[in-house]
């Protein structure tokens, strides 16, 4: 189906004002790097997503959910299909601190209002690109620095339920069992399952603590990780390797710095790929292949791609 007849069999079920055809996707992702997709769809409230997605379904084409664009590479050549772009981002607190949000809402949103109102549980997740969507989808997660909690913060924890579109067509509120929370995994990963909503249980606080909080995670992560503003990137590239990291494997063949085209290996992070200006997917691609091989052939380990390639490369 071509870009302009799939835009005209989707206009009768979707509003056409929010259909756009041909459109680049690259400045939609934190890398910067895309070629267009076929038709790109804004999603404004959680029924436009659940409405969206069961189209694409019903019209038997490609389609994918497009958040913020982190951890995602999309192929130079684009996406054929049809991309929905998450902009649900309705949101409230009730007085029992029950937070209920749209899943297109943008976290780092709801981490400042929710510290200016003095409830606790998203503070730790300040800095890191991410809709409530995608947080779920991931596990959003974050290693706090300081002495008296240092340890790794996971968004399941003020997780309490949403509502899903699941695969077989029927929209649930769904539980933590359901999702089955692991290190960067969850349901979701295996199913195509699409979070509509989401409830999160916060807790009074201080706002002069919550605000010390913030300030030593975004020190922290400010110190370790280039700026998105400066350097695009889709942040870690490779799984986690336990007991060993896999950044510190790349650091350890040299490679902090090597660049193919305009992607490089971040002197700052050499599990983290930038986009120095103008980077091609295939840059990416290439770069990747090449931190792969190097450790495969110095330290025995597979480096494991985390991030997710998205349409036609």
């Amino acid at each position: 189906m071509t870009p302009s007849a799939l835009a005209s069999a989707l206009s009768g079920t979707l509003n056409p004002d929010q259909l756009r055809s041909l459109l680049p996707l690259g400045p939609y992702t934190t890398f910067r790097i895309g070629g267009p997709a076929d038709v790109l769809y804004d999603a404004l409230s959680a029924d436009d997503l659940a409405t969206a997605v069961s189209a694409a379904r019903t019209l038997g084409v490609p389609w994918f959910v497009l958040g913020l664009g982190a951890n995602v590479l999309v192929g130079d050549r684009g996406f054929r299909g049809l991309v929905i772009r998450n902009r649900a981002a309705a949101h409230a607190i009730g007085p029992d601190g029950v937070l209920w949000s749209e899943s297109g809402a943008i976290m780092q949103d709801l981490v400042l209002e929710t510290v200016r109102e003095g409830w606790s549980g998203l503070e730790h997740y300040i800095g890191i690109p991410s809709t409530v969507g995608g947080a779920l989808w991931q596990n959003l997660h974050f290693l706090s620095p300081a002495p008296e909690r240092e340890r790794t913060m996971f968004i399941a924890e003020p997780f309490l339920n949403c509502e899903i579109l699941r695969e077989e067509g029927d929209r649930l509120v769904v539980d933590a069992d359901y999702i089955q929370f692991g290190y960067d995994d969850t349901i979701f990963h295996h199913r195509r399952d699409v979070v509509l909503s989401a409830r999160f249980q916060l807790q009074r606080a201080d706002p002069a603590s919550l605000h010390q909080v913030l300030q030593e995670n975004l020190s922290w992560r400010g110190s370790r990780h280039p700026w998105l503003q400066v350097h695009p990137s889709a942040g870690s590239i490779f799984k986690k390797i336990e007991g060993v990291g896999a950044g510190r494997l790349i650091d350890q063949c040299g490679l902090k710095g090597f660049r193919v085209g305009d992607a490089q290996i971040s002197h700052i992070h050499a599990n983290i790929l930038v986009n120095l200006g103008q980077a091609t997917a295939a840059d990416v691609r290439a770069l990747i292949a090449h931190a792969q091989h190097a450790v495969r052939e110095k330290f025995g380990h597979e480096l494991q791609a985390e991030i997710g390639f998205i349409g036609e490369f």
